[in-house]
This record gives structure tokens, sequence and C-alpha cells, in this order.
């Protein structure tokens, strides 16, 4: 019995709405999830790597207006901003002497920037969890309906034969795997992402310290 092939751009061509739609759908996420892993890679990236550059340039020179001339070359670093964040703050202390003060000021100031960095930081990175979640319940939504099509196919033709089931479950099988393709990367890199953000974080958290301490210093 010869059975007709059934090529991939011909299975689309055949696809019902349902499951062209579902398709249509999971290749909006996966393209949305590569261009934030894309883009989140070298913002993540180059915050890691400056960061650890500038702090190594921090703990090697005692003066904090070196330091902060120093962290024009270090813009990409969220530990350089913050620091950046607390110095703009000394300086505005002005003739302030008192040093419980100072302290609030400058604290408050590096934790404002603190928590911006977080949220930059962490900005569309959520959107792959949710692809992560909710792209194989969607491909498994293509998937049941592509079986119900083959199933309705039988009905119709009252046969049961590779050729009637075929196209459904060929269909089915393509939402399943889209759905995977979509999740699986977005899954890794929220992942990835997440660890060095966390990482971030708690060197901003281990590190404010001795931002605020050297500008006591001064003040003291």
């Amino acid at each position: 019995m010869f059975i007709p092939e059934i090529g991939f751009f011909s299975l689309l061509a055949d696809t019902g709405p349902v499951v062209l739609f579902v398709l249509l759908l999971l290749l909006l996420f996966s393209v949305v999830s590569w261009a934030i892993i894309i883009i989140k890679a070298g913002i993540i990236g180059r915050a890691t790597k400056e960061s650890r550059g500038f702090l190594d340039y921090f703990f090697d020179v005692s003066s904090i207006d070196k330091v902060f001339g120093e962290t024009e070359n270090y813009r990409s670093g969220s530990l350089a901003r913050v620091f950046r964040a607390g110095y703009i703050e000394y300086r505005a202390l002005g003739d302030l002497k008192d040093p419980d003060e100072a302290e609030e000021r400058i604290s408050r100031a590096v934790r404002r920037e603190a928590n911006e960095e977080a949220r930059s930081l962490s900005r569309y990175v959520p959107f792959l969890a949710t692809v992560g979640n909710t792209a194989p319940f969607i491909g498994l939504f293509g998937t049941v309906w592509g079986i119900m099509n083959s199933f309705m196919s039988i009905g119709v033709t009252q046969s049961a034969s590779l050729a009637t089931v075929a196209p459904g479950i060929a269909e089915a099988l393509v939402a399943t795997a889209a759905g995977l393709a979509a999740a699986i990367p977005a899954v890794i890199a929220y992942n990835h992402f997440t660890q060095q953000i966390n990482s971030i974080e708690r060197d901003i958290d281990d590190f404010s310290g001795e931002f605020i301490k050297s500008f006591l210093n001064e003040i003291g």
C-alpha cells in the first residue's frame, strides 16, 4: 500500500487553525525568549566582569576620589554604580559632621542604587520562567487537539489506516516538539541568569559595608 510522504512544510500547510495558532504562539515565545537570552547574556556578563575588575581596583587604591574617577571605566559594573551613588551622596553631605546622619544618608543612597541594579538586571528574566512553565502545556494542548483530529478522521473514514491517522498524529507530535523547543532553552537561561544575578546581589551586600566605611573614614 502506498503511503504519501508527509514533509514538514506540507504538514504545516495541512495543519488545522487551532494547531497552527499553537505553533505560531510557541514560535513567538521562542523568538522573544532568544532575544532576551542574547541581550541579557551580554548585560549580565559585562556586569559580572566589570564588578570583579572594580573590586580589585577598589582594594588596591586608598583614595575614594581616585576610585570614583576610575568608575568611568566600569560603567557596566553593578558594584561601580553602587559606589558612585554612595560617593555622590557623600559629596552632597557638604559640611555635615554628624557621623550617624552621614552614615544613614550614604547607606540609603547605596541601598536605593542596589535595589535599582537588582531590578535592572532582573528585568525581562521572569518572562523566561513564564515560557519555561507554559510552553510545554501549550504544546500539549496542540498535541491533544491533533490526536482528537486523528480520531475524528477515523470516525469519518471508518478506517484506522496509517494514511488516515498519520497527519493528525504528526500534527500532535510537532506541537509537542515545538513546546519543548521553546521551553528548554528558556528554563536553562532563566536558571543561569538567576544564579548570576544572585551572585551580583550577594557581592553588593557584602561590599556595601566596605564602601560606606570608606566614605565615613573620609568624613572622620
